[in-house]
């Protein structure tokens, strides 16, 4: 079986730390951002697609579940599934991992879409969704993670 794709990873570093002596909330977010940026240069959506066309990828909507903490100096390495796409979005689930074991620290799920340069939402050129079609075909087996899908209550 096909399994998410490992194309980030980070260190936490000591301004990332909180008075509760772990990595702070936003921060999660951050490193969550870089592994989706990471992902959308993997499949020619990144920064050098932005200059040369004006286009760009915006992420919509996140959700973050945040289930254990992590220290200053731990190794963070993130997979990335992508559970869906069409001509004009993208469904993402990234997971935070530590240690050798791959521990799951904390989740994300991302909904992003593309823009051109007015900023207006508009379809993705062929060439990014041929990369997105083939890793699509690579994950679609793949199991749904856990806690996509989640909204947000008490």
């Amino acid at each position: 079986m096909t399994s998410p794709l490992r194309i980030y990873s980070d260190i936490v570093k000591p301004e990332w730390i909180d008075y509760n002596g772990h990595m702070t909330e936003a921060y999660y977010v951050l490193t969550f951002g870089f592994a989706t940026e990471e992902f959308q240069s993997h499949v020619g959506g990144g920064e050098a697609y932005r200059l040369r066309t004006g286009s760009s990828i915006y992420t919509v909507e996140a959700h973050i579940n945040y289930l254990q903490e992590v220290k200053e100096g731990t190794p963070l390495n993130f997979s990335t599934q992508l559970l869906n796409f069409d001509e004009k979005r993208m469904h993402l689930f990234h997971e935070m991992l530590v240690g050798d074991d791959d521990i799951l620290v904390a989740t994300t799920e991302v909904v992003a879409l593309h823009v051109n340069d007015q900023p207006k939402v508009t379809s993705m050129p062929s060439d990014i969704l041929e990369q997105l079609s083939a890793i699509y075909h690579l994950h679609k087996d793949i199991p749904t993670p856990r806690n996509a899908g989640r909204s947000v209550g008490l």
